[in-house]
């Protein structure tokens, strides 16, 4: 029964690797993040190509890690001098998926938002690992990979996009916002 089973995993596995290589082949895979579609947090669609032209910031958020104040207000802080003179965009994404330390509703989040002063773009909570991982995740993590594995660590890790949508930097848990400005000046 097993090698019965076994077989026809076998006689599947060539289809999905062919159907792959078409797709592949026709342009299905994303060339930048501006080919995604992600919910903010009152679950509307918001096409990433609104971002064209931007230089980003994309990151993992959650409001009882033990890196949430300083990354807040450090993530405020650089939108509040960046936005308008740079066209910086900070665009986040809650995550329970570390710790279970982002466990609220979408009101819970906005209400914390508030609270931090955070006016940058929120998004619906989502998983950045795993099966159930956002595709924008999986593409962000395939093009710039990480250490010990492209997996998502912690809370906090942060992508810098430039201006044409391509994911150019990586940044863990540890590095501070404060601490990106030397990276971004480079894509502005």
């Amino acid at each position: 029964m097993l090698f019965l089973r076994l077989g026809n995993i076998l006689r599947v596995s060539p289809a999905l690797i062919s159907l792959s290589k078409t797709m592949a082949s026709n342009g299905n895979d994303p060339k930048s993040v501006y080919d995604f579609t992600v919910k903010d947090i009152s679950g509307n669609d918001v096409s990433l190509e609104k971002y064209k032209g931007h230089v980003l910031i994309i990151v993992n958020v959650a409001s009882q890690c033990g890196l949430t104040g300083t990354n807040y207000k450090e993530l405020v802080e650089l939108d509040e001098k960046y936005r308008d003179s740079k066209g910086l965009r900070i665009l986040a994404f809650p995550c329970n998926q570390f710790g279970g330390q982002e466990p609220g509703s979408r009101d819970d989040i906005v209400c914390f938002m508030k609270k931090k002063n955070a006016t940058f773009e929120m998004f619906d909570k989502i998983d950045v690992n795993g099966d159930n991982a956002h595709p924008l995740w999986k593409y962000l993590k395939s093009k710039q990979g990480g250490t010990l594995g492209n997996n998502i660590k912690w809370n906090f890790t942060k992508f810098i996009i430039d201006k044409n949508g391509q994911p150019v930097e990586r940044h863990g848990p540890m590095t501070n916002p404060s601490k990106l400005v030397k990276s971004l000046e480079k894509y502005w």
